[in-house]
């Protein structure tokens, strides 16, 4: 019994003994690495502020243990740290990697400031030498010097200029009396909870092949090949206080925002409070635009994707021509419509001593994954719709005038792949559906330089085609 016994204690251990991983070191020089990029690149960096962590993961494709003698970083200026086993370094050694398993090298990048306009590049490389063979992964990345705005108060007209982005840290804010200038292809960059606040005037005008952005300032990826722009809230947005009168934006994009474009109620509207034309204001985690008693046209703008209503209106006088509000929002289904209008009646104005809403939206777009428009009787109100695409079925009245109802416009858009383009697909409803009269003047030419009327009569919504 005890022969037995050892004998089976003996099979056992070699049974064991087999099936475990073995710690044997390979010294071929044939086993190397395999890296999952031959080119670690960084987005564009932000000078003296540093970047996001990218990683690199490393391969050992052989079947025993290989022995990494050496990790550094080589010829990069100093711009490269590298993070191997949660320790930050320009070189490690005896790396080990197990038999059919891998590593992440983790690689960070700060570039100081210098006096370049544009972006410029830097590049490192990162060294491996395995049984004696040398293999080197690419570390490239594209500096850009910035302007930090920090406690920042406009109290005389400022100018923005397109020489380099600027980045906000805080509230930039418009002092009353004060014009702050953006120029076209100007980038203004938003760091968490910032926000632009103007209580005097805003003259943000770019143009066409030169639009204006104000966007958050995460420049990396979210996703592989998606970058950060697809996620709102990253900032807070604009808001126009209540003495703020005469301001303009034109050719801007503007993203990413908590609350999109706030326009305070000042109960007058006999003075435009602000002018949009040609501008995509989207993605906001609430409304992209929402203005109380004041006097707001928006002429040629795409207005898309929030988590609330996209444009919110309570009295006040608003004009929309030739613009598309839509709202495929990628992170909730909103409970609102993409277009909600209050103080539109007496009954409706819970006590508002300010005169109720005048409203039209001519040759618009009304479209997305929520509800068009709010429910409600606008008999007796001043609010018309002229050649509106919507989504819902329904018939022409006073306030409904030469409306496409129950009608998809084909966006380009397909919200599963992140793409969220609202120009119009050759086979759209919207196309040459419009009035010619609502189509000229300031609405001429859309935000890409085409020509309304080049093809007869317009196209509905913000692009032309």
């Amino acid at each position: 019994m005890r022969t037995l016994f050892f004998f089976c204690i003996s099979v056992l251990m070699s049974f064991f003994a087999g099936g475990c991983i073995s710690d044997d070191f390979t010294d071929s020089p044939s086993d190397v690495l395999a890296f999952s990029t031959d080119t670690l690149r960084f987005d564009t960096v932000f000078t003296d502020l540093g970047t996001p962590t990218a990683r690199l993961k490393v391969f050992n494709r052989a079947s025993k243990s290989i022995n990494i003698s050496s990790v550094m970083v080589r010829d990069d200026a100093g711009v490269f740290t590298i993070n191997v086993d949660g320790v930050s370094g320009k070189v490690f050694r005896d790396v080990e990697i197990r038999p059919n398993d891998s590593i992440f090298v983790f690689v960070e990048c700060f570039i100081d400031a210098n006096g370049d306009v544009r972006p410029f590049k830097v590049e490192g490389n990162l060294d491996f030498v395995t049984n004696g063979v040398a293999q080197t992964v690419t570390l490239e990345a594209y500096g850009q010097n910035v302007r930090r705005m920090r406690g920042v108060t406009v109290e005389e007209d400022m100018t923005l200029t397109a020489e380099v982005p600027y980045v906000v840290f805080d509230t930039l804010r418009v002092a009353s009396g004060a014009t702050l200038t953006v120029e076209p292809g100007a980038r203004v960059l938003f760091h968490d909870g910032a926000m632009l606040q103007v209580d005097g005037t805003l003259h943000a005008v770019g143009e066409t092949g030169r639009m204006i952005s104000f966007r958050g300032d995460r420049l990396d990826n979210v996703l592989p090949d998606t970058g950060y722009e697809i996620l709102a809230g990253q900032w807070q947005g604009v808001r126009f206080g209540a003495s703020s009168f005469g301001n303009r934006m034109e050719y801007v994009e503007m993203q990413s925002t908590v609350s999109g474009v706030v326009v305070d109620s000042c109960g007058v509207t006999d003075r435009s409070k602000l002018t949009i034309v040609n501008s995509w204001l989207h993605n906001s985690q609430g409304n992209v635009l929402r203005s109380e008693h004041a006097n707001v046209s928006a002429y040629g703008c795409c207005f898309s994707d929030a988590g609330e209503a996209v444009v919110s209106l309570r009295g006040g006088i608003h004009d929309f021509v030739q613009c598309t509000l839509a709202n495929y929002y990628l992170f909730a289904i909103s409970p609102e419509s993409i277009l909600t209008m209050s103080h539109l009646s007496r009954e409706d104005s819970s006590g508002v001593s300010n005169p109720l809403m005048k409203a039209q939206f001519n040759n618009c777009i009304i479209y997305g994954i929520t509800p068009p428009i709010t429910p409600g009787d606008l008999a007796g109100s001043e609010v018309y719709l002229h050649n509106v695409l919507l989504g819902v079925g329904g018939s022409d009245d006073d306030h409904f005038v030469s409306c496409l109802w129950d009608e998809d416009p084909l966006f380009e858009t397909v919200r599963d792949k992140y793409i969220f383009d609202y120009r119009l697909k050759e086979d759209s409803p919207a196309l040459h559906a419009g009035n010619p009269e609502y189509a000229g003047g300031v609405c001429i030419m859309d935000m890409d330089g085409v020509d309304r009327l080049e093809g007869g009569a317009p196209a509905l919504g913000a692009y032309a085609r």
